[in-house]
């Protein structure tokens, strides 16, 4: 043990907090997303379970269960829609871990309302049909994937077919949700594109990119048109993403990223080219597109800044006129318009803020009332969850930083213990103004909850985000650096009771940083990190051509990247490390934390570690997830003071 540490480690902790009941944050939400029925009568609802999520429908008569969707071990449903009044079908995905980014796998489901007419659509491992397998199997060369519905054919979906292999091309086929009859519609001069669908079912925007990472957009008029580039990244400097056209489909709306500050909301005209700005916020992105009644027509985008705000390019519409209603009544909380059944009577609505995790409420156009009909976590309260407040701070380069801190409820002005909490990511992912678990339950054992919007993160413009190229261990560090230099300054924070703790690229984050900064934290926590980017480099570029290209475009070259790796600078740590790892993990293997672990081990550096040879990229087991955030919770508190799990 290095000389002087243990009295550091020992000094008095004098925090005054409660033990934190982890049993309300370890329940699975009832439901995460629903939508209603065409017609009104059901309810479609994706219904967390511990390894996978099911797709559930709900009679909305009498509230009970008619028909269910799961798929395997680690899947998860990537979205589903109501392809006619009865009919529904499902997109799988694969998740592997509660961290996990899902990854949708071409898998196709599509059942009846009823329960009856269960269908394997589609599936890239083969199709076994009838009972306990038994029936014709057909063998499929391609994944395929939804793109939407098709209002003029109830029997049929668009789909994009994707051979299995890396960097394919992609065509556009329609698919019979009865039957399984595909024919092909169009073929893309893009690969790896997505796809932006008109009101009558045409296939007129095509993004994608090859091998080089470059963005290309493409537009064509209707489905015998040829398609022509009307946006390539590496002319323009920029992106740009369709968001759908006018009702009449003679506009399009896109997000288009700017040289500086934040993306631009544009109206293009394809008959002349003209790009018309709508709506650009000075700070953020567009969060979220908001679409009319039928679900296909934007009209408007919410924003995401000191909270949610939904702006709309006519507020005289039919439909920007109700979410005003509304907002009068949910003055606290967001509202989104998840779906509408197809005469405008009834819109589900959901609701949401930073102290609620979110709940349907179905309106009534003919009674003009709301009622509450799902609960993510009902046992959550918002008045007894601690509100989150934006921050804005500069770096030291005067970049300007935006993030968020949440203090404990009731908690007095003064510094306090602090948890420095990076995101994950990094690229283009953010921090939120909304309910987040790490968060509460640290705020719940008594300190403040710093998350911060480093460089390269998401829906602060484009230059933010590019800025974090190749910047791993470098400038996106030492953004957090001074964030928590600023908490210090602001008195938010004591600067003798700091921790630093994060997952997936945060946990990297927590090891550089008490490496780069060996006395500003007093601990450090890492949950599924990457914490050799040698090893991460090689993994990405085994994947894909275009998996070779990211890890050298963001990455940087391999002969740069020990200096910026944690687990060759272990040297450099001078506090004790918490490690939490999966054995499955494909995201970050377990090799990260097993090098990590011993190069703690050699360095001196007392090391805590909790493996789990089956879990994968974050903990499904609730018992497991228990077991982590109590040893989590008791960590801190040993160098912190704050409260420990019941």
């Amino acid at each position: 043990m290095r000389v002087g540490m243990l009295a550091a480690w020992l000094a008095p902790l004098a925090v005054q907090a409660q033990q934190v009941d982890l049993a309300a944050y370890l329940k699975q939400d009832k439901f995460e997303r629903v939508k209603i029925s065409p017609s009104g009568a059901y309810y479609a609802a994706t219904m967390p379970l511990e390894d996978r999520t099911a797709l559930v429908v709900i009679r909305r008569s009498d509230m009970s269960g008619t028909a269910k969707i799961t798929g395997r071990e680690d899947s998860a449903v990537d979205d589903f829609w109501w392809a006619n009044d009865e009919r529904i079908v499902v997109a799988m995905a694969r998740k592997e871990g509660s961290r996990d980014e899902p990854v949708t796998t071409g898998e196709l489901h599509a059942i009846d309302a009823d329960g009856k007419g269960a269908k394997l659509l589609a599936s890239p491992l083969g199709v076994n049909d009838g009972p306990h397998g038994s029936g014709v199997k057909f063998e499929l060369d391609r994944a395929v994937f939804m793109e939407d519905t098709l209002p003029s054919d109830p029997n049929s979906v668009l789909v994009s077919a994707v051979p299995l292999e890396s960097d394919p091309s992609i065509r556009i086929e329609k698919l019979n949700i009865y039957t399984r009859r595909r024919s092909v519609v169009a073929s893309v001069p893009v690969r790896r594109a997505s796809f932006t669908v008109d009101a009558e079912g045409r296939v007129r925007f095509a993004r994608g990119a090859n091998a080089d990472n470059v963005s290309k957009l493409y537009y064509r008029d209707d489905d015998k048109a040829p398609w022509r580039l009307i946006n390539d990244e590496a002319v323009a400097q920029r992106r740009e993403f369709p968001m759908g056209f006018s009702a009449d489909g003679k506009i399009a709306y896109l997000q288009v990223e700017q040289a500086q500050g934040p993306d631009a909301v544009m109206a293009w005209d394809p008959a002349t080219g003209v790009y018309t700005e709508l709506m650009r916020d000075a700070l953020v992105d567009p969060f979220r597109t908001l679409y009319d009644m039928d679900g296909r027509t934007p009209i408007g985008v919410s924003f995401m800044t000191d909270r949610v705000r939904n702006r709309f390019f006519d507020e005289k519409s039919a439909t920007a006129r109700l979410y005003r209603s509304l907002e009068k009544s949910f003055k606290e909380e967001v509202i989104y318009l998840t779906s509408a059944t197809s005469d405008g009577k009834l819109a589900l609505f959901y609701v949401w803020s930073d102290r609620n995790n979110g709940d349907y409420f179905l309106f009534d156009a003919v009674n003009k009332t709301a009622d509450r009909v799902f609960s993510r976590r009902e046992w959550f309260h918002p008045s007894r969850v601690p509100p989150t407040r934006a921050v804005a701070l500069q770096a030291r380069d005067g970049t300007p930083l935006n993030g968020y801190l949440t203090l404990p409820f009731g908690a007095k002005e003064g510094a306090r213990p602090m948890v420095l909490l990076p995101h994950g990511g990094p690229f283009g992912i953010f921090d939120q103004w909304n309910f987040d678990d790490d968060t509460q339950i640290l705020a719940e054992a008594g300190y403040a909850v710093l998350r911060v919007n480093y460089r390269g993160s998401g829906n602060y413009g484009r230059a933010l985000m590019q800025a974090g190229a190749q910047e791993w261990g470098g400038r996106m560090q030492d953004d957090l650096t001074d964030a928590t230099r600023w908490a210090i300054e602001q008195g938010i924070a004591d600067p003798s009771r700091i921790c630093i703790y994060g997952a997936s690229y945060g946990g990297y984050a927590a090891l550089m940083g008490v490496a780069k900064e060996p006395d500003l934290y007093r601990c450090a926590a890492g949950y599924v990190g990457v914490y050799d980017l040698a090893l991460m480099h090689r993994g990405q570029s085994r994947r894909s051509r275009s998996g070779k290209t990211w890890a050298g475009d963001w990455l940087g070259a391999p002969e740069t990247l020990a200096a910026r790796s944690p687990s060759k600078l272990a040297e450099r740590i001078k506090v004790p490390v918490f490690l939490a790892a999966g054995g499955k993990d494909e995201r970050a293997p377990i090799a990260h934390s097993e090098r990590m672990e011993k190069a703690l081990k050699a360095a001196g550096v007392p090391v805590e570690t909790l493996y789990f040879p089956y879990e994968g990229h974050g903990f499904y087991t609730e018992s497991h997830r228990r077991e982590y955030y109590t040893r989590l919770l008791a960590f801190l508190g040993r160098h912190l003071g704050g409260g420990t799990a019941k």
